[in-house]
């Protein structure tokens, strides 16, 4: 018997992608708002941190590379102050030495720095691969981590763009604006050390100088950021509806689809204009900014120091080595707008990855996990108890008021109903794609969250009306469920569910690479594979959620036939609109607006005159 408690306020088949707490969008208006996920306060540094940690030692040689580097790079101008002030005049004196140490050392100079870079591209590039090999994989491991709730809401397109292009603006900064920043950086510290022992003013006003430059990159950084958050988002935009609209390019043909999906790309396609746009105007505006002041800066310091060698206070080779100090400090302006250009984009395209990594599974992993009992010899079934449950999605909602439901093991179950009546959702409870939102499932007296993934998926399979294939052959897809089964093992199921003669009949039998999505295949086919991977993994529950929609009649009939045999013994699931394939079941649920309102053999059911029986007359009448 089945009890209720409240009435259901939504069905199975309400958009879980509206509006949710965690503020991942609203499922409707503008599809840019649907790329924001919340990133907790300090997740972006945290995860830098984390990734740069394994790499401290090389990450120091690289520092102390570009230290060496740059103290042969700024010796120059000291040299070329030498020499105008010192070996020039020796050498007119016939005292040769001085001058030609200076050339000597100019090119000792040129060629530790030439050789220090080189090194330090080398360990740099390693470290920022290592970092973004990392990072990828992290993306990846987490995705697939994440429960279904989470990737209903968050399309694989965004995900796509997190590990694609919001990777590849921090592969941008690790391998150019890093040595940028450092570079500009060191050189400041370098000369600004060299001019003020060179000559205590001239360094005063070359320091004073970089405030207004500090000013001009606090405005552009704060300006910039919200510009490269866009531009990340746009780009997620485009990348999204490209995808969306290659993946369904046969209903796109099918339905003249071409002419709406094209404008609906214009309009992303020109936010992402726009929005590149915005970033090469703050650009823009940054350095002619920059080269006013750095401009003004060296001509103000010129004319000042012309005027102190004029009057014989100051040496001439001190104010051509300031002149060129003053050049090698001004020139990287431009590449530090190059940097935050690169920096903003990064920071932007970190924290969104720093967001989906913050993520957490709606349906996390035991504590303490527990083990199933054992079940009896010869006899896989187990039993099923929903005890209490209620379920409702975060967006709001109540799907399935709190209900009892005991399943005897061995017992096969059909719930049937109309769209909507939340057939599908029990289907996943059990499964464990989601948890309950009140109440517990419980397998052989184990709630289904005190057990370990692996040990699930060993005691619940669930085959979908999907049946997803993917690329490789076929032995590898009835596999997936038992990697370590013999191709005999393999054989033996395809034969059970009766899929070894097409299985046979392909190009290169069981070696048969089926393609993407199992495209070489028709559909009955794939459902075919499907079950025989489900018979193959041996589960103790089986769920089937509209398993044989994708069949024609024969074909139906043929797999009823052999699931007499795959189900003897297990307990099974089967969500079913068509109502031939309650006829294996022991027992039959009828579900409405989230409630079981009829619970009994098919042939009481038939017999009565409940909702059943008329859906069971309405089908009879159909096939006449």
């Amino acid at each position: 018997m089945t009890t209720t408690t409240s009435a259901p306020t939504a069905t199975e088949d309400e958009d879980p992608r509206g509006t949710a707490p965690d503020g991942t969008g609203d499922g409707s208006g503008d599809p840019f708002d649907r790329d924001v996920l919340p990133t907790p306060p300090g997740a972006t540094s945290a995860l830098l941190r984390s990734l740069l940690a394994p790499m401290k030692a090389r990450v120091a040689l690289t520092t102390l590379l570009l230290l060496l580097q740059q103290a042969a790079v700024q010796a120059g101008p000291m040299l070329v102050a030498y020499a105008i002030d010192s070996a020039v005049p020796a050498f007119r004196d016939h005292d040769h030495g001085p001058l030609i140490a200076v050339a000597v050392g100019y090119l000792l100079c040129a060629c530790l720095s030439g050789g220090l870079q080189y090194a330090f591209i080398v360990v740099s590039a390693r470290v920022s691969q290592d970092v973004l090999l990392d990072l990828r994989g992290r993306i990846f491991r987490h995705a697939q981590a994440l429960s279904v709730d989470f990737h209903e809401r968050y399309t694989s397109g965004r995900l796509i763009s997190r590990s694609t292009t919001d990777v590849e603006s921090l592969r941008e900064l690790l391998d150019e604006g890093l040595q940028e920043l450092v570079t500009v950086i060191l050189s400041f510290l370098y000369i600004s050390a060299m001019l003020l022992w060179l000559d205590r003013g001239l360094g005063a006003v070359a320091v004073a100088s970089f405030v207004p430059l500090y000013l001009l990159v606090r405005m552009y950084r704060r300006r910039a950021g919200r510009v490269f958050g866009a531009r990340s988002t746009a780009i997620a935009a485009v990348i999204v509806k490209f995808v969306e609209t290659m993946n369904g390019i046969r209903p796109v043909r099918a339905f003249r689809r071409e002419a709406v999906n094209d404008a609906e790309f214009a309009v992303l396609n020109r936010r992402h204009e726009r929005t590149n746009g915005d970033a090469m105007l703050e650009m823009a505006r940054y350095v002619v900014g920059s080269r006013l002041v750095a401009n003004t800066a060296v001509a103000g310091i010129v004319l000042w120091g012309a005027y102190r060698v004029a009057s014989d206070s100051l040496a001439l080779g001190v104010l051509a080595a300031a002149v060129l100090y003053l050049r090698r400090l001004y020139d990287p302006i431009d590449r530090l707008g190059m940097f935050l250009n690169s920096y903003q984009s990064a920071a932007a395209s970190l924290e969104k990855i720093a967001g989906l990594l913050a993520q957490t599974p709606s349906v996390p992993e035991p504590s303490q996990p527990r083990e199933l009992p054992a079940t009896a010899s010869g006899f896989p079934g187990r039993e099923v108890v929903f005890d209490g449950v209620g379920f409702g999605y975060r967006t709001g909602g109540e799907v399935l008021p709190r209900f009892d439901l005991t399943l005897a093991a061995g017992q096969t179950v059909a719930v049937v109903g109309s769209t909507g009546a939340g057939k599908s959702t029990l289907a996943k409870l059990l499964a464990r794609f989601y948890d309950p939102s009140a109440g517990r499932v419980l397998l052989d007296g184990v709630d289904l969250r005190e057990l370990a993934t692996p040990e699930l998926r060993r005691g619940v399979v669930m085959v979908t009306q999907e049946a997803f294939l993917f690329s490789g052959t076929v032995a590898d897809n009835i596999a997936i469920g038992r990697p370590e089964a013999s191709r005999e093992d393999i054989e033996r199921a395809a034969k059970a569910i009766g899929a070894h003669e097409f299985i046979s009949a392909l190009p290169d039998g069981y070696d048969t690479d089926v393609r993407k999505r199992g495209g070489r295949i028709s559909a009955g086919q794939r459902q075919l594979v499907a079950f025989a991977r489900a018979l193959l993994a041996d589960p103790a529950v089986l769920i089937l959620d509209e398993a044989t929609s994708s069949l024609d009649v024969p074909g139906e009939r043929a797999v009823q036939q052999a699931m007499s045999t795959v189900l003897r013994g297990r307990t099974a699931v089967v969500i079913a609109h068509r109502l031939s394939t309650v006829e294996i079941a022991d027992r039959v649920l009828v579900m409405e607006r989230g409630r079981i309102v009829e619970d009994g053999r098919p042939d009481e059911l038939i017999a009565g005159t409940g909702r059943f029986a008329d859906l069971h007359k309405a089908w009879r009448d159909s096939l006449a």
